[in-house]
């Protein structure tokens, strides 16, 4: 009788051991998917209307920098991808209220590539509400550039002499040419994006250098990061990379000169995947991230942008390209701070640095994760 007592009350004990390893696992496997389900909801089609509408409203109500400037001209661009996506009036308004406040001029400075970055916002609006006041400013801006020679100083040999010029200008000039059917204005962009080219365009890294400051010479003037490697900046790279998108974006399937910005757009593609850091996101400077830590938002946000736009748009390899947008997307949103605000931007400068937190945040960065937003929306699973 006692050995009976025994056996039932070891027989107990090893159901209540399988009964409790169930719930366990049940528990992990409820746990992960979860988990897993958290990690994903970043890609429901709700979930990233709502991160570009809260970032765009926050950015809205906390404004920076003229309207007209560059800073703006970047922003805005992301703001009229946030409208085509969301179809929110509100930012249709915000966005009339700008070229509004701003007559629909470009910046003061004739033949600087900056002050032409928000007219491509004025062109958007146009094929919408077919106003040509709204561009007509910009086109006879355009008129006077064509016909100003470039007064060459320093560094400054060239018209579009920093690689950020790639993003501020050409968009607007193809966008302009396409909208009027004038193609003087986007020849004279592929003139122009040619000599940026050939000045700062690495062949061996497929990267640019910022400006020709930048550029390896072999003198004392050579800069390099602290692991020797060259310097090549996140968010000068990204203007590039978003730059290719919004183009490639315009041009006619058979244009002449589609084949060399499909070419440049995919070279550069493959090196920015390959520097993709662990956390999806990519550092200040691309060949020195351990010099670097914690993730850029611009740079990332421009990034995530142009490789989820060759995804959809057929440039890149999907099964290649997906894994990279897919983790980048979720870098980005590890960006976003409780209040809406893009945190993690590097503020304005010219070459990598250290200089950004949580709370920090510009215009800018809010219009990468809008573009970014815009794109990665649309792909497919």
């Amino acid at each position: 009788m006692f050995v009976q007592s025994i056996a039932k009350l070891n027989l107990n004990q090893l159901n209540m051991k399988k009964t409790l390893s169930l719930v366990l696992l049940f528990m992990l496997v409820g746990m992960t998917v979860f988990s897993k389900n958290q990690q994903n909801k970043c890609f429901r089609h709700k979930e990233i209307k709502k991160a570009m509408t809260k970032a765009a409203m926050w950015q809205f109500a906390n404004p920076k920098h003229e309207l007209w400037d560059w800073t703006n001209g970047a922003f805005y661009a992301g703001v009229s991808a946030a409208y085509k996506t969301t179809g929110d009036k509100r930012i249709l308004d915000a966005m009339n209220k700008m070229g509004e406040a701003n007559q629909w001029k470009p910046g003061p400075r004739l033949q600087h590539a900056d002050d032409i970055a928000i007219c491509q916002t004025y062109v958007d609006l146009f094929r919408i509400k077919k106003d040509k006041a709204m561009i007509q400013p910009f086109i006879e801006n355009m008129e006077k550039f064509l016909a100003t020679p470039f007064p060459v100083k320093g560094i400054e040999k060239i018209t579009w002499w920093w690689c950020d010029a790639l993003f501020m200008a050409p968009p607007a000039l193809v966008k302009l040419s396409i909208s009027t059917g004038d193609k003087k204005y986007m020849e004279k962009s592929d003139e122009l994006y040619h000599e940026t080219y050939t000045l700062l365009y690495d062949k061996e890294e497929h990267l640019f250098a910022r400006d020709l400051g930048y550029v390896i010479k072999g003198d004392a003037s050579d800069r390099h990061e602290a692991n020797g490697k060259k310097v090549f900046w996140s968010r000068g790279n990204g203007w590039v990379m978003g730059g290719l998108a919004l183009i490639l974006n315009e041009l006619p399937k058979d244009y002449k000169e589609r084949p060399f910005y499909e070419q440049v757009y995919k070279e550069m593609a493959e090196k920015i995947a390959s520097l993709q850091q662990e956390d999806g996101l990519w550092r200040a400077s691309l060949l020195d991230p351990t010099s670097y830590p914690g993730g850029e938002a611009s740079g990332s946000g421009f990034y995530t942008y142009a490789l989820a736009w060759g995804i959809n748009n057929g440039l890149l390899n999907k099964d290649k390209y997906l894994p990279v947008v897919q983790k980048a997307w979720k870098g980005m949103n590890s960006l976003i701070q409780p209040d809406g605000h893009v945190g993690w931007c590097q503020p304005i400068g010219a070459d990598p640095r250290k200089n950004f937190s949580a709370d920090s945040w510009e215009v800018y960065g809010t219009g990468a994760f809008l573009l970014a937003g815009s794109e990665v929306i649309k792909l497919k699973n």
